[in-house]
């Protein structure tokens, strides 16, 4: 067994949070990672922006601020992992192995803040896919530079899924800023006018992002006020909801719709959706096409017409429809968190 304790400074957030409402990939992905390693025999301790202390499903989270600025870490672990922030590189210098987690375009670490802790520490850099890894130069400082994309929610790789073809009902699930306001003008061009039932659910909003959603809420709002406007258009806001609800929501979902976005590192939107057999329809942008196999579990386009085409085909072709469910079902499900857990141990030292 070993110790491993990982350290954030983002949004508040704890290992119950998911249960009570809808929280950020990154944040889902830290409860579900610390809870598999957890249940696979290792202390596991959070240090974050948690309110108060407690351990639930054998993760110990406390407050990484109690007793004073950065001060509520152990001195020692067998792997310490620092999440995102540069403050936390070098905090546990007594740790067998630093690692240092990211889940945005690294772009941001050419600050000297980051460069210089990274040039001390040499930590690990873990990257989430083969995109995101060459969004850091090859120059760039840094200890060994390690590719675990994110498990997929067992939630979503064991649930039942609804063989029946659905309604023409397509779905997005993903941040309104990245391009729902695009999609509403290929909704609204091209895809109802050629089916006319379809309707589009957006399960999207602010309140998923915490405290980084409250400071974008009201460019989220304008592109969210024209979506509840296009109700006449078969356009359904339906806001933000737990993970619990998304997968029932899912059952009932044609296709997933999402251009993809070059700030894209994994996007769990779409691979929750492929995990539950939908198809999706994504643009050859970012990290989304390593989440769709191109025309098996979805399409990856190259043009907005392309997009609009590949969308109405799959909410009106029931055969086609049916393959690619089944193959979703069949080759997505296939990577979760005790695989991604399982990478992270081979980067334990122990002490």
């Amino acid at each position: 067994m070993a110790r491993i304790v990982l350290a954030d400074d983002g949004i508040v957030f704890d290992g119950t949070t998911p249960e009570r409402g809808p929280l950020g990939g990154v944040e889902s992905s830290v409860v579900n990672l610390m809870e598999e390693l957890a249940g696979r025999g290792h202390e596991v301790m959070v240090r974050n922006m948690c309110e108060a202390p407690m351990v639930h499903k054998g993760v110990d989270w406390a407050p990484l601020h109690e007793g004073g600025p950065y001060a509520n870490l152990p001195d020692s672990a067998d792997l310490y992992i620092a999440n995102r922030g540069d403050k936390l590189i070098n905090l546990m210098p007594g740790a067998g192995r630093t690692v240092f987690w990211i889940h945005n375009p690294a772009g941001f670490l050419m600050k000297w803040r980051y460069l210089s802790k990274l040039w001390r520490v040499r930590p690990a850099i873990v990257f989430i896919g083969d995109y995101h890894a060459t969004t850091y130069p090859a120059w760039a400082p840094g200890g060994a530079r390690v590719v675990i994309p994110y498990g997929i929610p067992d939630q979503f790789r064991h649930a039942t899924p609804n063989d029946a073809v659905p309604a023409p009902r397509a779905v997005f699930t993903s941040n309104p800023l990245r391009s729902l306001d695009w999609l509403l003008d290929r909704w609204c061009e091209d895809i109802r006018p050629r089916v006319p039932t379809a309707e589009l659910h957006v399960f999207s909003g602010a309140a998923t992002y915490g405290s980084v959603g409250d400071g974008k809420a009201q460019q989220m709002e304008t592109v969210l006020e024209r979506t509840r406007a296009l109700v006449d258009q078969g356009v359904v806001l339906r806001g933000p909801v737990a993970k619990s609800q998304l997968v029932e929501e899912f059952r009932h979902a044609r296709v997933l719709l999402y251009r993809g976005d070059l700030n894209e590192t994994f996007c769990l939107a779409v691979g929750e959706a492929q995990a539950m057999g939908v198809p999706a329809v994504v643009e050859d942008l970012g990290s989304v096409r390593e989440r769709v196999v191109d025309e098996r579990t979805g399409f990856v386009v190259q043009n907005d017409a392309d997009f609009s085409g590949s969308a109405c085909r799959l909410l009106s072709d029931d055969d086609l429809w049916n393959n690619q469910h089944r193959d979703a079902l069949d080759l997505q499900r296939r990577w979760g968190w005790p695989e991604a857990a399982a990478e992270f141990e081979k980067l334990i030292v122990q002490s």
